[in-house]
């Protein structure tokens, strides 16, 4: 008995992979091209949610490996093994998901602050325009009025 391990192994077994598979679909949703910033916003509250569950979760997957480590010195070397190799898979997920995170994160906010950047320079843009429109939109001087063409060409 002391190489099976305990009914809250299994519990928590259950729920940190249930919440690794739920995750991996969460973070592996198709990347779209976003045109509003709101979007963005809310999915990097979500990924950030995400790495805020992944840290909650810890404890569990901390749990897991102890609980491993303790049966595989009691335990028969094959069923030694056979948890061995089902933390380490576990553990190897765990690990992708949260580099999966952090990189989506940092890309995100990087897409964030370029979109943020655009928004102003189209703002700077169409600011101008309208500006050059009212110019070209002038009455122009007469030909013998030298010192307001000299004031247009300098507004040219």
């Amino acid at each position: 008995f002391d190489s099976l391990p305990p009914a809250h192994y299994k519990e928590t077994m259950s729920t940190i992979l249930l919440w690794i598979q739920q995750s991996e679909t969460k973070v592996s949703t198709p990347q779209v091209t976003i045109t509003e910033y709101e979007i963005m916003e809310q999915r990097l509250r979500e990924l950030k949610a995400l790495q805020s569950s992944l840290q909650e979760q810890q404890e569990g997957l901390n749990y897991l490996s102890t609980t491993v480590e303790e049966m595989s010195r009691k335990a028969p070397a094959d069923v030694s093994q056979k948890y061995q190799a089902e933390i380490e898979g576990i553990v190897g997920r765990w690990k992708k998901l949260s580099a999966q995170l952090v990189e989506q994160t940092q890309k995100l906010e990087e897409l964030m602050t370029k979109f943020h950047r655009f928004q102003n320079d189209t703002k700077t843009l169409k600011k101008w325009m309208a500006e050059v429109d009212v110019f070209l939109k002038e009455e122009w001087p007469a030909l013998g009025d030298s010192a307001a063409l000299e004031k247009q060409l300098e507004q040219c």
